[in-house]
């Protein structure tokens, strides 16, 4: 029995960066002899045991073979004759198909280590066209490693995979799940730049994909489109180092524009509405987790009232902190903030520009919080009028701050 550190761990010392992750390949034994050894079998697919002191996986060596379409069509045999570079050669792309000895030989069968050196992504062999998830990991390696290039045969192949419809056999839940994983990236804009180069992103994210040459509005840099724009939104996420449903909600902020009219390009006219309706249809078909999706439609539906903040009536800001949900919920407020920021640093020149609605918004959200609702409540004779006086006594308590006159609320 042998026993080898293989894929990231590998690759990630080569490169000299952290990976708290090592995965082992055991070659030449059986399921019996691990379990003797204490091994606690996990998974029902293929033979993976975790280490009964370090808890880290150990995979018999294998082989696989396709048998239908998508993520679950294949069949795997393990066994103590399956070689090393048999389980390799199974492997997604060269830079992940590599080994450790025990003591330190480096096994790199297909080149994994020049591919490294020249920075290229390339595929390890023509079994790669069987797996449609691997369209979604090079993606997703791609924003990791942003100064890496897809090898054009690796490319030529994947864009083969979307014209054979391999890629529509993806499950909701796996997509989502690389996605949010490459979000999760350095600069997630390189995903989103492969999938589009291989045709995949029209499949899977055509709500994102219809963005690309759409204009933007006249008075925000009309010498990019929308597209553009959105992707350096997701990357100034990603440089702030925000949350998953930040990054998110960064991404599906502006799907609406992709729908918008010709006749009235550079202008968005009711974008906002559109947005909020393209990003259910997009969380619904991939199962987006709720704090996610939560997000995503506040930040469609208000991102730009947010922006305009300063101009706001008092009674229109109070009504914003009401419909999000502020007061009860003010962390996922302050995150709906931060994919405002995001969006306003996420044009050409602007990055460093001073951007005031998070901090004039927290203020207001103070002076409203400090309204004693439920001394309102307990004085309130009629109990169907309470929500309308602790909203009246919000605005007021925000006018006098603001130096705002009293007047009738604004229509919504």
């Amino acid at each position: 029995m042998q026993i080898f550190i293989v894929g990231g761990a590998v690759r990630d010392e080569l490169l000299g960066r952290p990976n708290a992750d090592r995965d082992y390949v055991v070659v030449g034994a059986t399921p019996e002899a691990l379990l003797k050894q204490g091994f606690r079998p996990v998974g029902k697919d293929f033979p993976v045991f975790l280490h009964p002191k370090t808890q880290e996986e150990y995979a018999l060596a294998r082989t696989e073979r396709k048998s239908g379409h998508g993520y679950h069509g294949f069949t795997f045999h393990a066994a103590p004759d399956v070689t090393l570079e048999e389980d390799l050669a199974r492997r997604d792309l060269t830079i992940n198909a590599m080994a450790k000895a025990a003591d330190g030989t480096l096994i790199d069968p297909f080149h994994g280590q020049p591919d490294l050196s020249a920075k290229i992504l390339r595929h390890v062999g023509p079994a790669f066209a069987e797996d449609p998830v691997r369209i979604l990991r090079i993606a997703r390696f791609a924003a990791r490693f942003s100064d890496f290039s897809v090898a054009p045969e690796t490319l030529a192949l994947m864009r083969h995979m979307v014209t054979n419809g391999e890629v529509d056999h993806l499950v909701a839940e796996r997509v989502w799940q690389e996605l949010a994983k490459g979000l999760m990236e350095d600069r997630p804009s390189r995903m989103f730049e492969v999938l589009r180069d291989c045709g995949a992103l029209a499949r899977l994210l055509p709500e994102v994909d219809a963005l690309s040459g759409v204009p933007q509005r006249a008075d925000y840099h009309p010498e990019i489109d929308t597209g553009i724009h959105t992707m350096m939104v997701v990357d100034q996420s990603a440089k702030r180092g925000f949350a998953l449903p930040v990054r998110f909600a960064a991404l599906t902020h502006d799907l609406g524009k992709g729908t918008t009219p010709a006749d009235i390009l550079p202008r968005h006219i009711g974008h906002e509405e559109r947005s909020v309706h393209l990003s259910e249809k997009l969380c619904a078909r991939l199962r987006v987790p709720s704090d996610c999706r939560d997000l995503a439609l506040l930040m469609a539906r208000y991102h730009g009232n947010v922006h305009r903040a300063a101009d706001l009536k008092a009674s229109t800001i109070v009504t914003l902190f009401e419909k999000t949900d502020a007061l009860r919920r003010p962390e996922r407020f302050q995150q709906l903030l931060d994919a405002c920021i995001c969006d306003f640093t996420g044009r050409l020149g602007w990055e460093n520009r001073p951007y005031d609605s998070p901090r004039y918004l927290l203020a207001a959200l103070a002076t409203v919080n400090a309204v004693e609702a439920g001394k309102i409540a307990q004085a309130c004779t009629d109990k169907a009028k309470i929500p309308d006086r602790i909203h009246a006594a919000r605005v007021n308590a925000l006018r006098q701050v603001l130096n705002e006159p009293g007047e009738q609320p604004e229509q919504q």
